[in-house]
Formats: structure tokens, sequence, C-alpha cells
């Protein structure tokens, strides 16, 4: 019986084939709108993260317990040794890179301003952040280097200084608070494409940092990391971190070091959702319409048929087969030009290069990104709704007084 209901449905829904094709494209169009934008969300998710991760934060960092609130130096982690030894052995860090860090001033003879001062491992870091890769002028550090300051950008040009040229860095020693200045020459400017990076940071060797600041030579203030699985920095409660967390240490990922693009990022969820209401609700007047149109042209036939014998259920059954038959049509079509697009779209890229967003820049384009759950989630979504919209139409069909229907049609 019901092998017999879906092929009459079928038949039904094929009978005027144009129709059915302009229905089912229109339902088609909106179901590749939401594959596409989807995949383009999540693409340009993938890039912020990317961006904010792989240019200088790192998918997680350590420090010490109240260091990020008050960013001051003598916050240095604990048990630095032994935290070393544990990233150097756990499989799932792949590169993690120490840094000095402290407030300071720099000046040139043109100007005078106030920076942070970092000091980093050239090697280790190079494994964790790009500010080897976005020099611009000059050169980065050499491996062991004592010597030389890597500026900004924007702070190169407000100092309006150029590699060769001499900076004076003024720093509050640790401890004692005396100030202590030091004269470097200029190895590089970065251009990392992030004003934060590029007008706020100026970059040392750590053993320069820590000497000046008066620190031992085992003595950091933060500790990025870059991980095997960027799953595991997502969560503040995740028990992985809570390994870390010891002995007076902190160790958050990237969602906790940087909320607000986490925020954002979460609202870009639920704005795909609303989205996904938006259409499917003009889906689903669209479906309405159809079927309607369909019922309304076999008026003759339901009072036929209901004449004959068959039962109310039967017809609300057959009514609601031709809509998910519609809403199959409709999946194949939609399903076809949302890869299609989307694969499109994902060869060239949307060119959003240089935009910040959240205190993240777009560093390369956007790619659109395929996922399976795409087209089983909304096309799943799409049959049920069809399914439900139909239910109504049909009611309205297996309530069809079959002297009236007939009457009607004469």
């Amino acid at each position: 019986m019901l092998g017999r209901l879906l092929s009459l449905a079928l038949r039904n829904v094929l009978r005027n084939k144009r129709r059915t094709m302009i229905a089912a494209s229109a339902i088609g169009v909106g179901l590749a709108a939401l594959i596409f934008t989807d995949g383009l969300i999540i693409g340009m998710s993938e890039n912020l993260i990317n961006s904010v991760t792989g240019t200088w934060l790192g998918d997680a960092q350590i420090h010490c317990e109240g260091y990020t609130t008050t960013y001051r130096p003598e916050l240095i982690i604990r048990s630095a040794d032994e935290l070393f030894r544990r990233l150097e052995a756990d499989p799932l860090v792949e590169a993690w890179a120490p840094r000095v860090m402290s407030q300071a001033t720099i000046g040139s003879a043109a100007d005078l301003r106030s920076v942070v001062l970092v000091g980093i491992d050239p090697e280790r870091e190079a494994m964790v952040s790009r500010v080897d890769d976005s020099i611009v002028e000059g050169r980065f550090f050499e491996p062991g280097s004592h010597e030389g300051v890597i500026l900004g950008a924007g702070t190169a040009e407000d100092l309006s200084v150029g590699p060769g040229d001499r900076v004076v860095i003024t720093v509050a020693q640790v401890g004692t608070g005396v100030l202590y200045q030091d004269m470097l020459r200029v190895s590089g400017i970065a251009s990392t494409g992030t004003s934060q990076i590029d007008e706020g940071l100026v970059f040392v060797p750590a053993g320069r940092a820590q000497e000046m600041l008066g620190l031992t030579s085992g003595e950091y203030q933060e500790v990025s990391i870059a991980l095997t699985e960027r799953s595991l920095a997502e969560g503040a409660d995740s028990t992985y971190w809570a390994g870390y967390s010891i002995d007076g240490n902190l160790a958050r990922g990237w969602p906790d070091l940087v909320p607000q693009l986490d925020a954002v990022l979460q609202m870009t969820e639920f704005s795909i959702m609303i989205l996904g209401v938006i259409l499917f609700g003009v889906v689903a007047f669209g479906i309405m319409n159809a079927i309607f149109m369909s019922i309304y042209e076999r008026i003759f036939e339901f009072g036929v048929i209901r004449a004959v014998g068959t039962r109310a259920g039967n017809v609300l059954a057959l009514v609601i087969m031709e809509a998910v038959w519609l809403a199959i049509i409709s999946i194949v079509l939609g399903s076809v030009a949302g890869l299609g697009i989307t694969w499109l779209v994902g060869q060239q890229g949307v060119d959003y290069t240089g935009i910040e967003m959240s205190g993240a820049t777009f560093r390369e384009p956007v790619y659109p990104v395929l996922r399976l759950g795409q087209f089983v989630t909304y096309p799943v979504w799409l049959l049920g709704l069809t399914a439900l919209v139909g239910l109504y139409p049909a009611v309205h069909a297996a309530r069809i007084k079959p002297a009236e229907a007939m009457r009607r049609s004469l």
C-alpha cells in the first residue's frame, strides 16, 4: 500500500513538470544559499582563528596567575624548567615559545612612545608565530642572537627609523623599579597586518630582555603554545589545561585569551540559524502554495476517489508524500547547486585581506568550507519542514466532500 501511494504521489508531482521544476528550483535556491553561506561563515571563522593564533597569540598561553589582569613583570612563570620539560614531552604540543614581557618606552631622534617590550627565542618563536615571516625590511634575529630590535611597521613609521638606525629602550627593572636604558640597532621592520602588534610591540632577543629587566636566564612571563589539535584550546574547564594550571600558573586557550573574538564567532553561528529560519520560512510558503495549486487543479479527482470509498487518511498520506517528493527533488537541485557554487567560489576565495574584525585581521582570502553536515543536516531540516508544511493542505484535501468537489468542478 505504501509503495503504491509513493508511486502515485511521484506521478502526481511529475504530472505538471514545469510547475514542479519552478517550485523545486525556488526551494533549491534557498537550500543552496544556506549551504554556501554556512560554508563561507565556517571559512571566515577558521581564517580569523588562524590569523589570531598563528600571527602571534598561539593556540594557548601559560602565565603566572594574575599576570593577564595586572601585566606586572614580576609575575614570573613558576617552576619554568619543569613546565618546559612537560611541554617538550607532550605529544599534543606541536611547538612552544617562552617570552619575556614588560612595558617600556622607545625613543629616537624623531619621537618617543610607549610600547610593550617582548623578548623572544628566535628559533622557538618561528615555530609558533609569524613574526619571522612578517619582516618587510631588514632581517629576523639569527639563532642565539643577543643584539638588535625588531619594530612593528607602525612604530617604525612613528619613530622615523629603519634597519640600521639606533633606538633607545627604557624599562623599569623587576623588583627594584630602577630605570634601565639600552641603545639597540634596528634589525628589521615587521608588518603583520594587525595594528596591536605593528603599533604596540617591539621585539628583542630573550636574553637581552632578561638582562634589561634584571631577570635570570630561566625567567619568563609568558609561554605561547601551538597544539596539534586546536579543539583542545576551546573550553576553560578543559581537563587538559587543568594539568598545566598548577604551581601558581594558569593555562588558557585562545577563546579565553580573546573573548571578544569568541563572542563574535558564537554570534555568527547564531546568525546562520536566523538565516536558516528566514530561508526555510520562505520555502515553507513556496511549498504550501505549490501543493494547494496542485490540490485545486485536481479537486474533481479528489472528489471521485473519495466517492469510490478512498479513506481520508489515504488522501492525507498521498498529499504529504507529494510534498515529500517535491522536497526530495528540491534537495537534489539545491545540494548540487550549493556544492557547485561553494566549490567555484572556493577556487578563488573571497578577498577580505587587510580587513580587521574584533582585533583580528584577515591575512589571506576567505575560502568557503564544504562539510558533510551541510548536505545532511539542512536537507533533513528541509524534508521535515516540507512534511510538516504539507500537513495543512493534506488535511484540507482529506476533508473534501465528494459531492461538493464534483459540483464545483462542473
